[in-house]
This record gives structure tokens, C-alpha cells and sequence, in this order.
């Protein structure tokens, strides 16, 4: 009898019955008819370029393995796929090949197509997307549309973030230490007409509904740090020469007194202004240009030395009328605040380090909770010295005003804001680091924006029954520091809707993160031709219940899916303020201890594994490599372990198959034994049908939403050795005694019952292992319920040890008293043996567990 487990022979077969069959599809006409509670498990989509590798088989063998227990436990399941396939990824990708971006990002889908069915991944294929396709983009466009009509949507002229590499602007999440996210190359500030999304009307909601979600909590604080919620004053500086008003925000209004200069980020929209026909204004044009190109992280670093301009220009403090000039320094930033700060050196370290560099004022307004010099020193002396500057701390306030000298600065703070709001020159007011996002791209490859510019109407939104504008196929599409759609002149040419003359077309592309932040809106009715979804079936599917990816989409996708989920239940459209309500991220693959990338060489391809060890194998090891939320590092020894050990699965449940009457005849089982639970198991019999229902609550826990996959295939793997070793006992037995006819009974049971729980991840060997056990289908099967009757026990093994040194086990009974485990330690005569010559100076007993004789 050859029994050889065979991957390259199951997977397909089994692959194929379920592509025939659609075993995966999920009809909404039919989403209540069985009274099943819908349940939507989704997966971050994939950037398609180049191929897939083991961060995507890690992500989907999560995703895929939730998806097959809730089936099973009586739930229907939504399991999509898609592709995020407009964007810099796949346009990268396709400059790379020499491809053009459509080309190249069809041939990369089909290559993720091919080999996520390779994994055997439990998709509905029927409801599968692609954010390059008209009729994805489609509804992009309308989305834009209905938050142009409902004022989310600006387009501005803004100093914003360019990367000279993609020749593209970014937005502020895609910037990381002042470097693009993906080029690494130092970003430049420019001043271009853009597109902006009013996410920051939604800072507060976005901050306050993380309280409600599922999320892992550094997530959340990603989020509540980039979002920045700040309490403070806003105060409103004034030029006189121009009258114009500049508006500060500031923390601190109870060091207002203390302001003695002015000072504006060079990235500021006004600098360059203050300064035209001035004499100024080549040094300052000349210092905005250097400090645009230089690292933010650094110009904000508190020991870089300070420089900066004067730009000739002055504004009246409101508080007290003194006129302070102004500065453009590079150490303020246009990330916080209004791009512009009221200087306040006797109170802050990077303002008094810019005073003394330029020689000026430094006034103290808050001085120590007792108001008076160290004795000994002048009180003058101490108020302006360099050794007690700038203060930081709290205390009463001086030199400031009447009505608050004397005032402790922290009941000050609430006392002069409301003094400004009375005179019209403030109020308080809360502010967010969360800016407004950015969304146009000079680059071809993404979605184009549905708007035309007509010099008579100005900027028109297409009509609704115009959509989709197609993105034309153009030759040359490289980045050129302006859109490549431009030199597309016969597309650009077009006719305004309003007044019918002639008009041109928006020429920016929609930022990819726009089509991602819907997309799992469009599975929930992926084939709807009349409209971006029909929300009695969306808001039925709505929030997904786990969402699964990588943490360092925290800031950029999840942030922008979570805005717009509440900007359309606003607008209307839909009724789901958050769009994930559970979250797991998960850890990445290493190799060698290093991130895998092809320049290093040290990248395992997912396709070489499948082809050597299965797909089940793949997908086993890369949960079992560790805690799935953590980092692990990638084993060649470790795939062939599992792959090791689920052949010995295998083997042993088509052994007790076969040798209990089945057989299999062109993948036909017939004459199946059946995998019942045996009656009224006895002995080495029991035991391993207790060590079954162990396994059942073990795997159960660690997949009831905890993850802890590596600890259930673990489990799996434990109750596979106690099966090995009952079936080497029952193959020694005569088949026709009572007592190997039972023990096979309990062996085909264990090997049904180890089978049904590897299915979420090795879904393929289960389903051939328990067809040839059962005849029935693995997955249409009830997850399997552990009895407390086998989980209760009359015995239990206790660990004896003398020192914290393991030197025997024994039986106990359950329930034992300390004192009846105290006297089985010391009759044991192994203990005795380590006891001789000793005194016992306690014996430390834990129930159910152990107990330790301590000597000397």
C-alpha cells in the first residue's frame, strides 16, 4: 500500500472543483434567505507589479484562513478580491519593463490572478475589481463629483511637496523625514494650482470615533498623533503697511507679553510676497530656495544652529501694541499651526537661540513660583540672563499687563484668550498637525479628474451621464514635471458642458489612494452597472467585520477609507461612519534578518515554494512561523518541517481510510468508513479522543478572533503525534479483534478531527484527507464543537521536581488537595533519591500543575 502525499497532484484538483463549482460566491439576492449572519473578511488589495511575493501569501493566508472558520461556523462570508492597479507602483513598473502601463499592469494581474489561485485562496472571483478599468473609475469619478458638490473638494494654489524622482507632487502623509515615501529622494517645495480633499473638516470625527473600532491600539495612537489635536489660541497679527492680517496659533497665549519677533516658514504663501520689488527680496528668495531642498526633520532639529531673513516688514503685537519685525527660519515648519509663529525667546529654546544669533530682545514674562532671583543675584541680572533662560516652567506672571501680573500663567492662559476674544483680535480655538489632502498628480497613470476649464464658466464638473472620462493611451507617458496627458492635445480639446464653447480638460490624475479609499464599498455590489453601489445591499455588508494588512498603510489608506466612509454617509450615499470595524495587522517576513528586496538578493518567491513544497505548506508555514502580528524571519528548514508534517497528516488519515474499507478511483471515494465518535472509548482509546476535543478548544480559542495561528497549527501538530503513536499500536493488533477494531475507530475519528481543524490553512490536503475519510466535504462541514466531557478529567500529570528541577511525573487526581500533592511528591522514588542527606525546607505546591521540594 503506497500512500504518498502528493501536493502537485491534490492542489489542482481540488482547485479546480471549486473554479467549476463557485464555491466561494456569495449572491446578494440571496444574502437573507438562509437567515445567516453576513460576515465580510477582507484583505488590503495589492499594488499589481511584478509579481506576487510572500507578504501578499502571508496576508491572504490570514485573511483566507478567518474566512474558511467563519463558514463553518454557520456564517456567509464575503471574501473579495482586487487590484490597486492605477498609480506610481504599476506606472513605475511599466517604465521599468518598457511596457506600456496598461500592458504591463494586465500582465501583472494575471500573474497575481494565476497564482492566488495556486493558493488555493478562498475568493470570490465574481466580485474581483481593478481600479485601471473604466468601470471601476467610473464611479471614482462620480465620488469626486458628489464631494464637489458637497464642498469637499478645493482647487487652490498651495506651496506644496514635489519629488523631483516621480516629478509629481505628494501628499503630506506620503513624505516621510522630508524624503518621498517611495523615492527616498529629498522633497522640494513648489507653488502650484492642485486639488485638495477637506479631510480636515472631519479632524475631530476621525479622532474621536477611533474610540469605537476594533484597532490595534498603535494604530489608533498613529493615527491620533498625525491627526494632532492641539487646544490652544488663535491670534491675529497685523501688517500696517500692508494691511494684512496674519494669523498665529499658539499654545502658550499667556507668554503673549513676551513676544519680540515674528517669524514665517519659508514654505509660507505669503514670504515671497512681503518681499517683492523690496531690497530684500533676492536674499530672501535666495534663502526660501536653500531651505526648500534641505531635510525638514533637520531644519526642526532643536541643536541645529538657527538662521533665517529679515524681511523688512513689521506687525503690531495685539496685546500691547509693539511692533516686532519679521523673520523667515527655517526652523519653522508649515506641518503645524499657520506656517507662522509669534517668537517668544524668553520661553522657548528654539527662539532664544534665533534671538541671540540675530541679536534680539529677549523678554521674561513668567518667572519662578515664587516670583523672586536666587539669592544673591540681581533681580535685573536674572531676568535677562543666559543661565536662566528661557524659562520653561510654570509661575506667576510679570511685565505683561495689569490685569494679569501676578496671575499664576496657567489660570493666565484662559483669562487673556478670553481678553482677546473680546477685542477682536483672537480667540481660542483648536487646531490639528492633520492637513488637507492633496490629490492630483502630474503623472498619467491614474484616474482623470472629471472637470473641464472653459475660459468664459471657468472650472466645470462634467455631467454625471459623461462619466467615464477614459484615460486615453498616449506613447510617451513618463513623468515631465507636468502631466504626460497634456501633449494629448485632440483629448484635451473638448466642449463645456455650461455654455457649449470650447473648453480643455483636466489634465492632473487622480492620487491612487483615492480609488483604494472606496474600493471595498464596489465588492458589496462589484457588478453594478447603474450606479458605484446600491446602499440597501453596501450598508448590509457594511463595516467590514476584519480587515487585514500591513501597518504602515496606519496613516495614508486607513486614514483617507475612514474619511471618506463618513463624508458619504453625510453626503447621503451611504450609512457606515467607519468602513473597518475590526483590524489586524500583520508582522513582515524577514530574511536573514533583513527586509527581503531583490537588490539585496535575499527574496523568496512564493511561486518556487509552491512548486517544491504545495501551497498548503506555504500557506501553513508563513502563520507558523510566529505570532502573526510580529516580525518573523524566513526558514527553509521551517517550510520543509510543515511540509513534513502535513505528509504524515495525510498519510495517516488516507492509511486509516483505506484500511477501514475506502477506496479512491479517479478522485471517487467509495465505501468510506465514516470519522464518528466512537462509543464509549477505553484506555489508550479514550485518550486520544481526549487529546481530539483538547485540540478542537485549543484551535477554536486561537481562531475565535485572536490570531494565534502559529499556536493552533502547533496544537494540530501535538494532537498528530498522539495519533501516530495510537496508530503504531492498533497496526500491531489482529484487524479482527475487538480491540483494534476500536482503536481504529478512535484513530479514523482523530484523523477526521486533525483534518478539520488544518483546513483553514491547508485547505487543499484537507479536503482530499477528509473526502477519503467521510465521503463529505470538509468546508461545507460545521466547525467542530469540543464536549466537556472529554475535557474534563479524573487524572491529570503532575510535575515533581526538587530545586525548580523536573525529576519525576506522576498521575494525581483531579481536585487533590495540596496536602494529597505534597504527600505524592515526597512518596515518589525518584524525589527520595535527590532528598537524601537533605532537610526539606518547603515543599511550594501548585495546584493542577506541580510541586517543588526546596533543600538544603
Amino acid at each position: 500500500m503506497e500512500l504518498r502525499y502528493d501536493p502537485q497532484q491534490i492542489e489542482p484538483r481540488w482547485q479546480q472543483v471549486w473554479a467549476d463549482e463557485r464555491t466561494w460566491h456569495v449572491d446578494n439576492a440571496a444574502l437573507d434567505a438562509d437567515g445567516a449572519e453576513p460576515v465580510y473578511v477582507l484583505e488590503m488589495l495589492p499594488y499589481p507589479s511584478g509579481e506576487p511575493h510572500v507578504g501578499h501569501l502571508k496576508n491572504y493566508a490570514i485573511g483566507d484562513a478567518v474566512a474558511h472558520f467563519r463558514r463553518r461556523q454557520g456564517k456567509t462570508v464575503l471574501h473579495p478580491m482586487g487590484f490597486d492597479s492605477f498609480g506610481l507602483p504599476a506606472e513605475n513598473n511599466a517604465i521599468k519593463t518598457g511596457q506600456h502601463p496598461r500592458e504591463a499592469t494586465e500582465a501583472s494581474i494575471a500573474s497575481f490572478q494565476r497564482q492566488f489561485r495556486e493558493w488555493g485562496v478562498s475568493i470570490d472571483w465574481d466580485r474581483e475589481i481593478a481600479s485601471h478599468r473604466p468601470d471601476y473609475y467610473r464611479w471614482t469619478q462620480w465620488i469626486f463629483l458628489q464631494l464637489l458638490k458637497a464642498g469637499l473638494v478645493e482647487r487652490r494654489s498651495a506651496a506644496v511637496n514635489w519629488d523631483p524622482v516621480e516629478e509629481t507632487v505628494l501628499a503630506n502623509e506620503q513624505v516621510i523625514d522630508g524624503r518621498g515615501e517611495r523615492s527616498g529622494a529629498l522633497v522640494e517645495i513648489r507653488q502650484l494650482e492642485q486639488w485638495f480633499l477637506r479631510i480636515t473638516d472631519y479632524a475631530q470625527r476621525l479622532l474621536d470615533d477611533l474610540d469605537g473600532i476594533g484597532w490595534p491600539e498603535h494604530v489608533k495612537t498613529m493615527q491620533r498623533n498625525w491627526i494632532g489635536r492641539s487646544e490652544g489660541a488663535r491670534v491675529v497679527f497685523h501688517n500696517e503697511e500692508l494691511d494684512r492680517d496674519y494669523e498665529v496659533f499658539t499654545t502658550r497665549p499667556d507668554t503673549l507679553f513676551g513676544a519680540t519677533f515674528f517669524v514665517m516658514a519659508p514654505e509660507h504663501a505669503d514670504v515671497l510676497a512681503l518681499v517683492e520689488g523690496t531690497e530684500q527680496e533676492d536674499e530672501v528668495r535666495a534663502y526660501v530656495n536653500r531651505a526648500l531642498t534641505a531635510d525638514r526633520a533637520e531644519r526642526g532639529a532643536a541643536d541645529k544652529p538657527k538662521t533665517g531673513v529679515f524681511l523688512g516688514r513689521y506687525v503690531v503685537n495685539p496685546v500691547n501694541g509693539e511692533r516686532l519685525p519679521m523673520y523667515v527660519a527655517d526652523y519653522v515648519l508649515m506641518d503645524y499651526g499657520t506656517g507662522a509663529i509669534m517668537a517668544v525667546p524668553g520661553h522657548d529654546q528654539r527662539d532664544f537661540d534665533f534671538a541671540r544669533a540675530y541679536g534680539l530682545p529677549v523678554k521674561r514674562v513668567i518667572v519662578g513660583a515664587d516670583g523672586e532671583a536666587p539669592e544673591g543675584v540681581d533681580p535685573e541680572a536674572w531676568a535677562t540672563s543666559d543661565d536662566a533662560l528661557p524659562y520653561t516652567g510654570d509661575g506667576p506672571l510679570v511685565d505683561s499687563h495689569p490685569e494679569f501680573d501676578g496671575t499664576p500663567n496657567r489660570e493666565a492662559l484662559s483669562a487673556i484668550t478670553a481678553w482677546l476674544a473680546g477685542e477682536g483680535k483672537g480667540e481660542a480655538t483648536v487646531n490639528f498637525r492633520l492637513r488637507d489632502w492633496l490629490v492630483s498628480r502630474q503623472r498619467y497613470w491614474g484616474c482623470p479628474i472629471p472637470v473641464v476649464h472653459c475660459e468664459a464658466c471657468g472650472m466645470v464638473p462634467l455631467p454625471e451621464d459623461e462619466l467615464p472620462v477614459l484615460l486615453p493611451d498616449i506613447e510617451d507617458y513618463k513623468p515631465k514635471g507636468r502631466s504626460p496627458l497634456a501633449a494629448a492635445e485632440d483629448w484635451v480639446a473638448t466642449t463645456c458642458p455650461t455654455c457649449g464653447g470650447p473648453a480643455s480638460r483636466e489634465t492632473d490624475t487622480l492620487d491612487t489612494f483615492v480609488d483604494s479609499s472606496w474600493y471595498f464599498l464596489r465588492y458589496t455590489d462589484a457588478r453594478n452597472d447603474g450606479a458605484a453601489w446600491d446602499p440597501a445591499v453596501t450598508n448590509r455588508w457594511m463595516p467590514v467585520d476584519q480587515y487585514i494588512g500591513g501597518v504602515e498603510h496606519a496613516i495614508l489608506h486607513l486614514l483617507y477609507a475612514r474619511f471618506f466612509c463618513k463624508a458619504l454617509t453625510d453626503i447621503g450615499v451611504l450609512d457606515a461612519q467607519e468602513p473597518f470595524q475590526n483590524l489586524f495587522t500583520q508582522g513582515m517576513i524577514t530574511k536573514d534578518g533583513a527586509k527581503m528586496s531583490k537588490s539585496k538578493g535575499n527574496t523568496v518567491a512564493p511561486r518556487e515554494i509552491v512548486e517544491r513544497f504545495g501551497a498548503d505548506s506555504a500557506r501553513t508555514y508563513v502563520v507558523f512561523l510566529g505570532p502573526p502580528d510580529q516580525d518573523a524571519d524566513w526558514s527553509d528548514e521551517g517550510v520543509e518541517g510543515v511540509h513534513r508534517f502535513l505528509s504524515r497528516l495525510w498519510r495517516l488519515a488516507a492509511e486509516a481510510a483505506e484500511l477501514g474499507g475506502a477506496t479512491v478511483v479517479d478522485g471517487v471515494v467509495s465505501g468510506a468508513p465514516g470519522a464518528a465518535l466512537p462509543d464509549d472509548p477505553q484506555g489508550d482509546d479514550l485518550e486520544l479522543v481526549r487529546k481530539a476535543h483538547w485540540a478542537i478548544e485549543k484551535v477554536s480559542h486561537d481562531l475565535d478572533g485572536r490570531f494565534s495561528f502559529n499556536t493552533a497549527v502547533a496544537a494540530v501538530m501535538e494532537l498528530t503525534n498522539v495519533l501516530s503513536a495510537r496508530r503504531n499500536a492498533v497496526v500491531e493488533l489482529d484487524p479482527a479483534t475487538p480491540e483494534a477494531i476500536a482503536g481504529w475507530a478512535a484513530v479514523r475519528y482523530a484523523a477526521a478531527t486533525a483534518v478539520s481543524l488544518i483546513q483553514p490553512f491547508a485547505p487543499h490536503l484537507a479536503a482530499d484527507a477528509y473526502e477519503r475519510l467521510t465521503g463529505l466535504r470538509v468546508w461545507e462541514q460545521p466547525w467542530p464543537q469540543a464536549e466537556q466531557r472529554f475535557l474534563q478529567r479524573d487524572e491529570f500529570e503532575l510535575v515533581l521536581q526538587v530545586q525548580g528541577k523536573v525529576r519525576d511525573r506522576v498521575l494525581a487526581p483531579t481536585g487533590a488537595s495540596k496536602d494529597e500533592l505534597e504527600q505524592l511528591a515526597l512518596a515518589s522514588e525518584k524525589v527520595q533519591g535527590f532528598l537524601e542527606g537533605k532537610t526539606v525546607v518547603k515543599v511550594v505546591v501548585v495546584p493542577g500543575k506541580l510541586v517543588n521540594v526546596v533543600v538544603r
